[in-house]
């Protein structure tokens, strides 16, 4: 019996076996770099994000329903942050480890009363509130008149019947460092998009 050997031979690669292997090789490369700056921007831009969201554009979900119908149980606001604030501005400020959102009403020195059908007075002016949709006296227990602390800002919601405010001295004024940001734009939901006044 006799044994045949077969006769391999090697192939050499042609040059567009070679050309083609170093393609391939190149795109790994690039593909590993792409993939890895693409990552390093998205964590960048993440953490610059989250950077603004605390510090100068905080984004905050509304609970309860002291501010309505300026603003509802679950809609999601932006605030900016600032030191200096209107009246009628609607502002953030910490409460007890909570963010209560309530509508600036006086600054230090300023008088309050409130009438008996819930019209507030500032320095004896009657105050003009396009905003509510109703007046109440509400949960107040300050002896009125009422004259705002130095360094404070008397705050009220507006939905006065239910809203617990500087009204009343569980709350009381709101100091400057309380104050998280005046709320700027509501961003949900998309119907309401817009502007807070």
């Amino acid at each position: 019996m006799k044994s045949k050997k077969k006769n391999k031979t090697l192939e050499m690669p042609t040059s567009s076996d070679l050309q083609a292997e170093l393609d391939r090789i190149r795109y790994k490369r690039r593909y590993g770099r792409t993939l890895r700056s693409t990552i390093f921007t998205l964590l960048i831009v993440a953490a610059v994000a989250a950077l603004i969201s605390m510090f100068v554009l905080p984004v905050l979900t509304i609970y309860g329903s002291s501010m309505t119908p300026t603003v509802s149980d679950g809609d999601i606001v932006v605030a900016i942050k600032g030191s200096k604030f209107n009246r009628g501005d609607v502002i953030a400020f910490y409460y007890n480890n909570k963010v209560l959102i309530k509508r600036v009403m006086a600054h230090a020195g300023d008088w309050v009363d409130i009438a008996e059908d819930g019209t507030i007075y500032i320095n004896n002016e009657m105050v003009d509130e396009p905003y509510l949709s109703e007046k109440a006296f509400g949960e107040t227990n300050i002896k009125l008149p009422y004259q705002v602390p130095e360094g404070k800002i008397f705050v009220l919601g507006d939905h006065r019947s239910v809203s617990i405010d500087s009204r009343n001295t569980s709350v009381g004024c709101v100091s400057q460092e309380q104050v998280v940001g005046k709320i700027l734009l509501r961003i949900w939901p998309f119907e309401l998009f817009g502007k807070i006044d």
